[in-house]
């Protein structure tokens, strides 16, 4: 059977290599007689697995002792709870980038527990761009400042990290971590739904500064309270093993690739190519500001949509999968995580300017 080039904004394709060992080890990971997803939690095998995934997450990232990393599940929804249940302290406004739907969601929540203060909002353009720093509102009696530094759904990213003094900033980067180097340093939390560039879907990791892990707001759930997980080492009910495993063996290839650095070039040039085919056609168009475009999700849309379902079907034919845009979007999007290989954005470009030639 012949793999495809999966587009899809997640869960996505993982890595060849990953598949193949996990497929290896699939009944009998290193003479154990047992599948990870049949192991004990608390056991010296997966207790082995779990310490080596995240030794290599940290050496990736550069991340000190200064910060807890948690393997958690409730994907990055859940955080949009956490964040604000743990933060808050005893203050009750929180600023918040509105430049996206998931932004939209975070925001929504965060309502839930505290004043939400919008520091800028892309949302009269359609989510196009990352307002100017001149736009910025931001609330000095905040507890903590929240963006999205890629909209998966939009196409819409941060060019660099928002400079927000010394008020915390939290980052919801499901679509970015691990895409390219970070200074953890500048963030009090970072935490991302893994089935993008992490691992499979059911993951969700968290990277908390240890001063920010204290008392949550009264009568919350046990398992919204960032201690419960930090101090149980992420076990303190059984994680998703399987997810965690898989995760691991991510990270492994990341480094035998060559780390982050490396990762960004590739990106980067992934992303440079299918931006440039976007350009150089009257036929295809991308309406994001062009410094605040995706490395990760290119939306582009026809010239006549009454083409877009032919585009779906010949490209699927030629392995070309899950290039149809989000429904309150509309077009297409591919979405080009880590494991998307360059010759997949190649092929995707080939039969671009194919069918633009032949419908245009």
């Amino acid at each position: 059977m012949t793999r495809v080039y999966n587009f899809s904004a997640g869960p996505a394709m993982l890595p060849e290599v990953v598949l193949k060992k996990a497929r290896e080890e699939m009944c009998d990971w290193q003479g154990t007689g047992m599948s990870v997803m049949e192991m004990s939690h608390r056991g010296k095998a997966f207790m082995e697995i779990a310490a080596r995934a995240e030794a290599d997450f940290r050496e990736l990232l550069g991340i000190s002792d200064d910060y807890r990393v948690l393997f958690l599940q409730g994907g990055a929804s859940a955080q949009f709870s956490m964040v604000p249940i743990n933060l808050l302290g005893n203050r009750k406004k929180a600023d918040y980038f509105n430049t996206g739907q998931w932004s939209k969601k975070a925001i929504a929540e965060a309502r839930r527990f505290c004043d939400v203060n919008i520091v800028a909002s892309s949302a009269d353009e359609g989510y196009c761009s990352v307002p100017d720093r001149a736009q910025w509102q931001l609330d000095p009696d905040a507890a903590y400042v929240h963006y999205t530094p890629n909209e998966t759904i939009g196409g819409v990213e941060f060019a660099e990290i928002p400079s927000v003094g010394d008020v915390t900033l939290v980052a919801d980067m499901s679509s970015t971590l691990l895409s390219r180097p970070l200074d953890i340093n500048r963030f009090g939390i970072i935490y991302a739904g893994a089935q993008k560039n992490i691992g499979p879907a059911g993951l969700t990791l968290v990277i908390v500064r240890k001063d920010l892990i204290g008392e949550p707001l009264a009568d919350m759930p046990v398992l919204f309270d960032y201690r419960t997980h930090a101090n149980n080492d992420s076990m303190y009910n059984t994680p998703p093993t399987y997810s965690w495993y898989i995760a691991g063996l991510v990270f492994s290839w990341l480094k035998e690739l060559g780390g982050l650095e490396t990762m960004a070039r590739i990106n980067e040039r992934k992303a440079a190519s299918l931006y440039a085919a976007i350009d150089g056609s009257d036929f295809y168009s991308n309406p994001v500001n062009r410094e605040n475009r995706s490395w990760m999700n290119v939306p582009f849309t026809l010239a006549n949509d009454a083409l877009d379902s032919i585009f779906l079907q010949e490209a699927a034919e030629l392995g070309l999968q899950t290039l149809k845009g989000h429904r309150s979007v509309g077009g297409m999007r591919a979405s080009i995580y880590n494991a998307m290989p360059e010759a997949g954005v190649e092929a995707l470009v080939a039969f671009m300017q194919d069918f633009a030639q032949r419908y245009g």
